[in-house]
């Protein structure tokens, strides 16, 4: 007999495989999954032109505590990853950037997590992927209109 699950232990478990992946690689390049993907999220928007990026931007993007975000950037910091410097703009505010170490991380990251999800949906067609990801961003356009 087959129990129904609820889809959110279904969303959960979903997560849970992702991260584990996704930890394992970014375990080989000596980060955590959650400092690779604020890696990502500064590398992104410097690749989009940003010049200056603050801490409570990175705060908002990765939906973190400013005390969780500023441990986050500290470690980075000590690892060589990123550089924080004052604000140009405001100097009550540091400037976050990437190092040469971690510049353009954000291709990585994408390969990656690409890597990750086909390998989790190996047995879906093109369609079944297309249709997945679509569903899931409609979820996730609700749920920024809450």
């Amino acid at each position: 007999m087959s129990v129904k699950m609820p889809f959110g232990l279904k969303i959960a478990i979903i997560n849970r495989a992702f991260r584990k992946k996704m930890d394992e690689k970014a375990s080989a390049m000596g980060l955590t999954s959650v400092q690779l993907r604020v890696l990502g999220s500064i590398s992104r928007l410097e690749a989009a032109g940003e010049t200056e990026i603050h801490q409570n931007d990175l705060e908002k993007i990765e939906h973190v505590t400013h005390p969780a975000m500023t441990k986050l950037i500290q470690k980075l910091e000590r690892k060589g990853f990123v550089m924080c410097l004052p604000g140009t703009k405001d100097r009550r505010y540091k400037k976050i950037s990437s190092t040469e170490k971690s510049r353009g991380i954000h291709n990585t990251i994408l390969a990656q997590d690409e890597e990750v999800f086909s390998e989790l949906c190996k047995d879906f067609s093109e369609e079944e992927k297309e249709s997945y990801l679509k569903m899931t961003g409609m979820i996730l356009k609700n749920i920024e209109q809450d």
